[in-house]
């Protein structure tokens, strides 16, 4: 493990890092969906806790593999109420019983971490913990064909497998039936830092 990875497991540099552009990362998935009636969400990769905000009338589960994580996020979100709950688990195996499925799962920067066979395995197993009018939401960083601010970004983040558009459209296709694929850009100034894309499926019948 690099240093770099070593200083971003931190729970407190992992949320400033994140913060300036937090909302505009979200921002495709608030203008497109009605986030007030989701019932129950699945933040997979949840990191400190960070998306919890964006749902606040949901019963919440956040899932991550950093146990400093997830004690971080229930000391700073709280769980007294049961509404929001963190767990340390594996989103590739993760079980819930059939009357616990969610009805928004939520991926946010996190399969640009992990290598293919893995990202196959995640998603597979996220369409399965769908409920039927449920879906699956991607936020993940896209790795630009053209030498570019954006495409040094990509190349410099500690996440290895950050892909082009076609690879993401092609893993998320596998397992989903794609409502919306929809790239976009995050910077400031005029400068455009990262490309995304916003991923959102269903379940394969």
């Amino acid at each position: 493990m690099s240093a770099l990875d070593l200083i971003m497991r931190q729970p407190l540099v992992y949320r400033l890092w994140m913060a300036p552009f937090a909302d505009k990362k979200f921002a495709p998935i608030a203008a497109k969906n009605a986030i007030e009636r989701v019932r129950r969400v699945l933040d997979v990769g949840c990191g400190p806790g960070t998306n919890a905000g964006y749902f606040p009338n949901a019963e919440y589960l956040g899932i991550d593999l950093n146990a400093q994580y997830i004690r971080d996020a229930e000391r700073r979100q709280g769980t007294a109420n049961g509404k929001k709950r963190f767990v340390a688990a594996d989103a590739a195996n993760f079980t819930v019983n059939p009357g616990e499925k969610f009805d928004f799962i939520l991926v946010n920067s996190f399969l640009h971490h992990v290598d293919d066979a893995t990202t196959r395995s995640i998603l597979a197993n996220l369409s399965q913990l769908l409920t039927e009018d449920g879906h699956l939401h991607c936020l993940e960083l896209v790795l630009p064909e053209r030498l570019s601010a954006a495409k040094f970004m990509a190349r410099a983040d500690r996440g290895k497998f950050a892909r082009p558009l076609g690879k993401w459209r092609e893993l998320f296709g596998e397992s989903s039936d794609m409502v919306l694929f929809e790239p976009y850009d995050l910077g400031a100034a005029g400068v455009t830092f990262w490309k995304m894309v916003y991923f959102k499926g269903k379940s394969k019948p």
